[in-house]
Formats: C-alpha cells, structure tokens, sequence
C-alpha cells in the first residue's frame, strides 16, 4: 500500500476506495449494486472496470431482475453472448425507446436478413413486487404456417391459469381493475439465438386497463411504441370467485402496424430483428405516464388514419357512382336519338 492509498483529512489519514482489497469490492460492494449502478461504477477507474466486468455479478443482477433467466436453455445463449450476462443486461434494460429506433422500423422496408430457426420469450409479471408468473416459451419461426399466420405468441395454454399466490386488497372487478392497473408489472424479452441479441418489447406498467362484462375478466394491456408499428402484451385475470386470490388466464404478444392490421410471423421477425440490432435504449425506464401517452398517440394516428382512409373511400364511391349515371345517361341519350 503506497501513499497513494491514503487521504489526509483533519489531519488524520484515512483509506482510499483504491486501497480497499479486491474480494471485499467483488463480495461486499459490487454485489450490493443494481444494474445501471454497477455500469456507471465501472466508468471510474480501469480496476473497476475490471472488476465490474465479472459475469457472476451481471448474472447475479439478471436472474434478480429477470427470473425466467435462470432457465438452462436461456443461459446457454447468454453465455454465447459477446460479453455473457453484461451484454444480455444492456440489450434488454430498459424498454426500447420509440424516438431512437432505426427509419427502417418506421418504413417497415427492410428484409428478412436471414431466416432465425426460432424466438425465445422470457417473461416475469409481479403483482406489488412480487413474482407471480416468470416463464420462458420457444417459438419455431422456420414453418410455413408461421411465417404466413398472424404473429402471437401464447405463454399459457388455452385452458390453463396461473393462480397468484399474491392476493389482491378488496374484492370485486373494478377493484381487481385497480389494483392492476397500479400494481401489476410485466418484462417480456425477445431473445434471438442466431444474433445472440435481446430486446425488451414491453411496457413496465400497463397502459390501459379493462373490464369485460360479458365475462367478467379484467384484460391489462401493455404496449411499446416502435415507429409505425405497436407491440401488444395482453394480461387476462380474474379474481378467483369467493376469495381475493388472483389468477392469470391469458398473457399473449402480438404485433401490429398503424392500420390495425396484426402482422404475419415473416414481417414481425423483420421488425423484431431490426428493433433488436438498431433500436437504442434510454438510460432509464420512462415514466408510466409517458408510455401511456405514447400509446394514446399511436391510437389518435391510427384512428386518423382509419379517418383519412374512410374519406378516400367515399370519394371513391362517389366518383364511381356519378361515372356510372354519367354512362346510364348517355345511353339512354344516344337510344332516344336512335329511335327519334
């Protein structure tokens, strides 16, 4: 220890941060830190770059943030991942911000760069912080049926419900209705194995929260904006009937452009591969408000659309049908000419 590891302070000498012995910072400090914490630590010096380099502390902080992340299948990607645990963090927090994305995903223009053998879903919802549902689900992007049908993405079942051992304050829907709407968050994760790249296509919080009265089930909708295009988390659950235990029916992703139309498997793998290798992060999660707003905006924009197009369609029938008494009564002219 040199005395560069010492800082005089009112008169005494006390110990510097650099002195400190690198299995207390690995052990004791660095494992204490969040993700975005950890990072900016990593910027000090070279020998806590270093140190915050160590794959165990970022897969210590993913497998926190993440659950579904311990699963073996996701951990053999991300450990072919250039920098392991660190480059699926980065890829993955926060949410993809909807101003930074490549023209491309605006346009929808680009190409399928090459045919991916299959998407792997890393999901976790918690209801007042804690988890009720972390699973991971496999699609197979390769068949014919896949890239011509509607892309979706099911992660449970069609008759299976995941009851929550988390219980909701209260009872009845509109009850349930709240509590949602401020209390359930939700993290989808698209993972590539060709690429070895992630990205983070759901809101934290819902945007929208509804009632179903026909059956009763209350329908939370999350949503990140990526240009043109709206990617679509739908929660179903229900508070199960004489108790305040909640139970999840449906949790669903889908993908959409700005007329409403979902989009096939092919075209949702270009926005996916696209939003993943040239969508930017921000340096946080935005605020629940902003990302309700932004969906509110992508409404307003389909909805003019929807408007402007409508209009199109009634010049258009208004003009096909003044031709078609233009030509009717030319014929009748010219048959009262012939026979006059």
């Amino acid at each position: 220890m040199d005395s560069g590891d010492f800082i005089q302070q009112g008169g005494e000498f006390t110990t510097s941060f650099s002195a400190l012995h690198e299995d207390i910072m690995r052990t004791h400090i660095l494992t204490r830190l969040d993700g975005p914490t950890l990072a900016t630590a990593s910027c000090a010096s070279s020998r806590l770059h270093e140190l915050a380099a160590a794959d165990k502390l970022w897969q210590r902080i993913c497998n926190r943030t993440w659950p579904s992340t311990v699963d073996p299948v996701i951990g053999r990607v991300i450990s072919a991942m250039p920098a392991g645990h660190r480059s699926f963090y980065y890829d993955s927090f926060p949410a993809l911000h909807h101003r930074s994305c490549s023209p491309g995903i605006s346009r929808g223009a680009h190409k399928l760069n090459s045919q991916t053998s299959g998407m792997i879903s890393a999901v976790d919802v918690r209801y007042r912080n804690k988890l009720i549902l972390s699973k991971t689900h496999e699609t197979e992007t390769e068949t014919g049926w896949f890239l011509c049908s509607p892309f979706r993405v099911d992660l449970l079942d069609q008759k299976e419900t995941v009851s929550s051992p988390a219980k909701f304050h209260g009872r009845g829907e509109e009850t349930l209705q709240s509590e949602l709407e401020n209390n359930l968050t939700l993290s989808w994760i698209l993972i590539d194995p060709r690429t070895k790249r992630a990205a983070n296509f759901s809101s934290l919080r819902p945007v929208s929260v509804t009632l179903n009265w026909l059956t009763a089930d209350v329908q939370a909708r999350y949503a990140t904006v990526l240009g043109s295009f709206l990617f679509t988390v739908l929660v179903t659950c229900r508070g199960k009937e004489g108790g305040d235990v909640l139970q999840l029916k449906e949790v669903s992703l889908q993908v959409e452009d700005m007329e409403g139309r979902t989009l096939s498997g092919k075209e949702s793998l270009v926005i996916l591969q696209e939003a993943m290798e040239g969508g930017k992060k921000v340096g946080k999660r935005g605020d629940d408000d902003d990302e309700r707003e932004r969906y509110v905006e992508f409404l307003r924009r389909k909805r003019e659309m929807r408007e402007r197009k409508q209009r199109r369609e009634r010049r258009l029938d208004l003009v096909c049908m003044a031709t078609g008494v233009t030509i009717f009564v030319a014929w009748v002219v010219v048959l009262l000419r012939r026979y006059s």
